[in-house]
């Protein structure tokens, strides 16, 4: 097992499948910016499934234990099922999706081998849905998508970003269509991540306020401190708060992230990755791949959520690299 400069081990490798999305999500793909016109990252550009299981293996030497499957959006890329069934046997995978292709991905999910999905879910009622999302998609559709995998036995994660004035009712609205019924709802704090969403500190909601309004929770025991999200239990329940803003958890984060055109990143704020893609397509093998990240999470000294408002570097957008 490695660690970085603050004793921080690698234990956690979330993969961005494709910068592509089919919502704008105005605090993360703000329509204004990701328009018609902007240059999205070309086929070749971006890592096979093969390409990515090298590098998968690479840093199970390492000490790897999970990767989560993310985007933009990672169901519109194609065959992605393909990608599970070759990592599945090795390590812990899980996907993060908006929900919108349950319904038509779910089955061959499941045959792949994947049992745990988080749904990035805003709002329940459709104006509040289609204006965080800034679409025109039928909240029912994801509604119906996640029935659909209950139904199937996937372990369901939602996460819910919450923002002052848009979307606050939402916290008690999620909470009571689905308590009992997904292994846990969470809530997360609006973030400055990249450069086009606008970020005001003014619209962040804090994890203390929810469960000020939330009321009668219970902070639950001998929690896991790699984790993002502090967990609560509510009526059986478990409700978890990201508190990326208000309360830091830079000196236990054991995450990298891998951008879809190969670029490994050792922190979400990140303004630059390091290019893994051309050392594999220069013919590097899995053990010059495994010491390349090992010099490079050696390196590591990221805590900008402690350091907030400290530094004024560009930050990397969050669907580029996996959010």
């Amino acid at each position: 097992m490695i660690r970085d400069t603050r004793g921080r081990p690698l234990e956690y490798l979330r993969i961005s499948m494709t910068d592509r999305c089919n919502l704008r999500c105005r605090y993360c793909m703000p329509k204004e910016y990701f328009d018609s016109k902007y240059q999205f990252l070309q086929r070749d550009a971006i890592l096979s499934y093969e390409e990515i299981t090298m590098i998968v293996d690479a840093l199970l030497d390492l000490g790897l234990k999970k990767v989560r499957l993310t985007g933009g959006e990672p169901l519109i890329r194609k065959n992605v099922e393909t990608l599970i069934e070759f990592l599945q046997p090795k390590v812990e995978v899980c996907m993060t999706t908006n929900g919108i292709l349950l319904n038509e991905k779910a089955q061959d999910l499941w045959q792949s081998g994947l049992r745990n999905i988080t749904i990035s879910l805003d709002a329940v009622d459709q104006p509040t849905f289609q204006h965080m999302s800034d679409s025109k998609i039928d909240v029912n559709k994801i509604l119906s998508g996640i029935e659909l995998c209950l139904d199937m036995g996937f372990k369901l994660k939602l996460n819910t970003v919450i923002q002052r004035g848009i979307n606050e009712h939402a916290t008690k609205d999620i909470i009571d269509l689905f308590s009992g019924r997904v292994d846990e709802i969470r809530f997360i704090e609006y973030m400055d991540v990249g450069e086009t969403n606008g970020w005001n500190l003014h619209d962040v909601v804090t994890g203390s306020q929810i469960r000020k309004e939330l009321g009668n929770l219970k902070k639950l025991e001998n929690q896991d401190q790699s984790q993002v999200a502090t967990k609560y239990e509510l009526n059986g329940q478990i409700i978890g708060f990201i508190e990326s803003v208000s309360k830091p958890f830079c000196s236990t984060c054991n995450r990298a992230r891998l951008s879809a055109d190969g670029h490994l990143y050792t922190c979400l704020f990140a303004s630059k990755g390091n290019d893994l893609k051309s050392l594999l397509r220069m013919g590097a093998n899995q053990n010059e791949i495994s010491k390349a990240v090992k010099t490079i999470w050696s390196k590591r000294t990221d805590a900008y959520s402690e350091q907030r408002g400290e530094e004024s570097k560009p930050k990397v957008e969050m669907s580029f690299i996996g959010g």
